[in-house]
């Protein structure tokens, strides 16, 4: 599928030049490490100049926890979803998936290796990448409106396929889990979400640890689509 050479990362070292300490260590404190990974020099160093230039950014050589691993891919086979998920399950890393196509039987996939965010190599500008990755970063999901569509799609089709089984395995959501994921599955951050909920920030990001920690998910997105997937949204 793809004929360049995988796994090159980028090798790039980031300092903050000295605005006065206190400034300078404010910015520090709030970067997102990120490493970024292409199948050709040109996609890494494309991405890597788009992120340079902002400050919340610190590039970094390789990926692991507390990393946010950029992946760039023309398209998906079984060696980038083997990759993708030995980044999130074994290095600890969070992943943004920056893909020209997605094939309908490889979406759930992506979705269960860990990615929740993911964006199209031809609206991957400045701004998109790095929402992406702030994203990433604080667990949020970050898929495009027409994937997120799909992928509704996909799992209420699997979920209608599986009616009527009998033994079908229950989530067992609280209500307050159910209204959050149905938020979720609706685009809105942490911030919209305790809004329209009359919640606090905190409550919202601790609904979505607990059922994320209990079902054994890895982000938002994989508890999007499991609630999905078992009928509660």
């Amino acid at each position: 599928m793809l004929n360049s050479p995988r796994n090159t990362t980028t090798s790039v070292t980031t300092t903050t030049s000295a605005r006065g300490s206190g400034a300078a260590a404010g910015v520090v404190d709030r970067r997102v490490p990120v490493a970024v990974s292409a199948p050709d020099p040109i996609s890494r160093e494309g991405a890597v100049s788009q992120l340079r230039r902002h400050p919340e950014i610190d590039l970094r050589e390789e990926s692991g926890p507390g990393t946010v691993a950029l992946l760039i891919e023309d398209a998906l086979d079984d060696t980038a979803l083997t990759r993708l998920r030995r980044i999130v399950r074994s290095e600890g890393a969070r992943a943004v998936l920056v893909v020209g196509a997605i094939r309908e039987s490889e979406l759930l996939d992506v979705v269960e290796c860990g990615v929740g965010a993911i964006v199209w190599r031809h609206e991957a500008t400045a701004h998109r990448l790095v929402q992406a990755v702030l994203a990433a970063s604080r667990g949020d999901g970050d898929l495009p409106a027409d994937l997120l569509g799909r992928l509704i799609s996909q799992v209420g089709t699997l979920h209608r396929g599986a009616a009527g089984r009998p033994g079908a395995p229950s989530l067992g959501l609280a209500p307050r889990e159910v209204d959050v994921l149905r938020l979720v599955a609706e685009g809105l951050d942490t911030g919209e979400i305790a809004g329209k909920l009359s919640y606090s920030e905190r409550t919202v990001k601790n609904v979505m640890h607990g059922l994320t920690t209990r079902l054994h998910l890895r982000n938002r997105a994989h508890a999007v689509a499991y609630a999905l997937r078992e009928g509660y949204i």
